[in-house]
């Protein structure tokens, strides 16, 4: 088994150029949109197994748990939602019963206690996040159980950073207090598009005064970083009823923005068939349009691209970790924190240790079945090979430096990167023709261009796509 060396030491990257707008060329943005993964982790979901043993997943937690001094990231999915969003692609729960919520904290206080054996109590957890679904379904006194059982249970590093996803649609004060005292000083608010049009087609309608009385409920209660996630992509946006959106959104002063692609994968989630309805979605030419023109409001407005749809401002921790070479990607998209294994809880939770990922049963009868029964509720998973945490790494570092450093890799994957990867090296050279990479001693730099077709980049040093059963992904732009 190879051993990677995360913190070989190397020069940190010169932080990567923005993206300049007017300098694109939409056609050739156009050519390379196409399927491809996000790259949340590598291997890509597709590729985790039913086949592969809950014994032998707990072993590799196990063994891991020796080092008491790799910290830990703890997830928390809250599945449940009052009512469905059309265009959305997570694992929800549509209900507006609370006694559901208080029968999960029952689920998840037990799978926290199944789980514990098989963790380092000294482990110290750096991270905290609770995602959706919406964490706002929850009434202030079950969030506040909630954070009881995970703090009765886990040592806390004194720089944690917590952070929740907000439905401003949902937020009161006294839950806004209740996950400051549980230590979120982070919070991201769901916002999509401030065009009424819109809002009705997506089945989400969300008035703006309620997002800023969001933003003063979170200021009031102490947080000090609010993020806003907006998508291109829906139905009726133009790029009129999109700028405005973006200036209502600049107005706020969030200091961290996402600007996701809506990803239309109508097989996952047939509620997205509802948006087909009226033949009101862009045209992928339109669509990337929507998506060039947050780029330049947001850049002029002085945040910093931090890549694919992450934005954020220049004294924001993403900013400076990107600039300083410390950016990392994970399951909840780019990060500070490296080193971190994730144990994630509840419903389709996805958890990931050095060398395994490992996703909860995604049915909700079924999670608690299992967890009721004893069992931790693994559903599928998968262990890492050598060639597989390699391979990881280089796209990892491709993604967050947007640079191929020879000598920087080989250091970090105990190989020579040049020989051992000359195949996929030599495989580049359309993308260096086409202006997405550039040639510099000792490796490759990501273009301006290339920053935005950065998933395309990555795709060739994926060695599973093309092989097995088809995966359908979003596509890249």
């Amino acid at each position: 088994m190879i051993a990677l060396d995360p913190t070989a030491e190397t020069a940190p990257p010169a932080a990567p150029a923005t993206p300049a707008a007017a300098d694109l060329d939409l056609a050739l943005l156009l050519k390379y949109d196409r399927p491809g993964p996000r790259y949340t982790s590598y291997p890509t979901a597709p590729q985790f197994s039913t086949d592969t043993a809950v014994a032998a997943l707990t072993s590799e937690l196990a063994g891991e748990s020796g080092d008491a001094a790799r910290p830990v990231s703890l997830y928390f999915h809250l599945p449940f939602c009052e009512s469905r969003c059309w265009f959305c692609g997570c694992t929800t729960v549509i209900t507006r019963r609370s006694d559901l919520a208080d029968d999960y904290l029952d689920t998840l206080e037990r799978e926290l206690d199944l789980t514990r054996p098989h963790l380092n109590p000294a482990s110290p957890v750096t991270q905290l996040h609770f995602g959706g679904g919406s964490p706002t379904f929850l009434a202030p006194a079950a969030i506040r159980r909630l954070g009881a059982m995970i703090h009765a249970r886990h040592r806390f590093a004194p720089d944690v950073e917590a952070s929740v996803e907000i439905d401003p649609r949902r937020l009161t004060p006294a839950q806004a207090r209740a996950y400051a005292d549980l230590g979120c000083r982070r919070a991201s608010l769901g916002v999509q598009d401030t065009n009424t049009r819109v809002q009705l087609a997506i089945h989400r309608v969300q008035p703006l005064e309620q997002t800023l009385d969001a933003f003063a409920m979170l200021r009031d209660a102490g947080y000090a970083s609010i993020g806003v996630d907006l998508i291109y992509g829906l139905p009726y946006q133009t790029a009129e009823t999109f700028a405005r959106t973006l200036d209502d959104v600049i107005a706020l002063g969030p200091e961290r923005l996402a600007v996701f692609s809506y990803a239309h994968v109508p097989w996952l989630k047939p509620a997205q068939r509802i948006l087909e309805r009226d033949r009101a979605l862009p045209t992928p030419e339109a669509k990337l349009g929507l998506f060039l023109l947050a780029l330049r409001r947001l850049t002029a407005a002085g945040y910093v691209h931090i890549g694919m749809d992450h934005f954020a401002r220049p004294d924001d921790e993403l900013a400076v970790a990107q600039r300083s070479g410390r950016l990392q990607r994970n399951f909840q998209g780019y990060s500070t924190r490296a080193g971190a294994s994730i144990h994630a809880f509840g419903l389709s939770s996805i958890s990931q240790t050095g060398r395994s990922y490992r996703q909860n049963i995604r049915d909700l009868d079924a999670y608690q079945a299992a967890v009721a029964a004893g069992r931790l509720p693994i559903e599928r998973g998968l262990i890492l090979t050598d060639e597989d945490a390699r391979r990881r790494e280089i796209i990892l570092r491709l993604m967050c430096d947007r640079r191929l450093d020879f000598a920087a890799l080989s250091a970090r994957l105990g190989v020579d990167f040049e020989k051992t990867y000359s195949a996929e090296l030599t495989g580049l050279a359309d993308l260096v023709a086409d202006g997405l990479l550039a040639r510099v001693p000792g490796g490759y730099d990501v273009t301006p261009t290339g920053a935005l077709l950065i998933r395309v980049i990555a795709m060739r040093f994926d060695a599973y796509l093309g092989t097995g059963g088809p995966a359908r992904y979003s596509r890249t732009v």
